[in-house]
């Protein structure tokens, strides 16, 4: 998947994500957020979208977010506004492959259902242990394919969407080898959510 179909997929989305993805991916989500409340400081959410995640942080959390999809950003500024977050330090348009911030400017950093849509996830990845400071979290929640032996009906329909990632703006099959790899990063912590364990939460530190 390229950059551009993703902003071509998610322009077509930003109406009605709320509704849709959204209300789907609530529960991951929070799960992230309330981990993220928890460790506090200076967080950077990549793929922040339409900012769903935003009202649900601690008003003494800081939160930078970027997104590539200029048409999310547009929403997710309408809630910064509507709702008065003043914790939001700043929403950005940028390629998470290439970020503009320096070394070590994040206390911790998420990534919250975009990982299997973001091209040359290895290199977001990467990019995101550079601007996190050493000991320091990177949380990710995401759907990943099942093993090979896992007959279920899960299975089947990511393999049936797989074909159609760009027209659907994720990759149903996306593999958990894409986030594991990372050098400096050390998974310690990792848990399946409801239902039906579609998506799991991931907590890596940084050495």
């Amino acid at each position: 998947m390229d950059i551009q179909a993703v902003r071509k997929s998610y322009a077509r989305w930003a109406p009605i994500y709320d509704r849709t993805f959204g209300a789907i991916t609530h529960r991951g989500r929070r799960r992230a957020v309330d981990a993220l409340n928890t460790l506090g400081g200076r967080v950077l959410e990549v793929g922040v979208g339409t900012g769903l995640s935003l009202p649900s942080y601690r008003g003494d959390v800081s939160v930078t977010g970027i997104d590539a999809s200029a048409e999310m950003l547009a929403k997710a500024q309408e809630k910064v506004a509507e709702q008065g977050l003043k914790n939001i330090e700043a929403l950005r348009l940028m390629d998470a492959r290439a970020m503009e911030f320096a070394d070590n400017s994040f206390d911790h950093v998420c990534a919250m259902h975009i990982m299997s849509v973001v091209p040359e996830p290895e290199r977001v990845m990467a990019e995101m242990a550079r601007v996190l400071r050493s000991g320091g979290s990177v949380v990710i929640v995401n759907h990943f394919a099942r093993d090979a032996a896992d007959r279920t009906a899960l299975t089947w329909l990511e393999r049936l969407f797989a074909p159609f990632a760009d027209l659907l703006g994720w990759h149903s099959d996306f593999a958990k080898m894409h986030v594991l790899q990372t050098p400096g990063l050390t998974l310690i912590e990792e848990q399946n959510l409801p239902p039906l364990g579609m998506m799991t939460l991931m907590r890596f530190r940084k050495d």
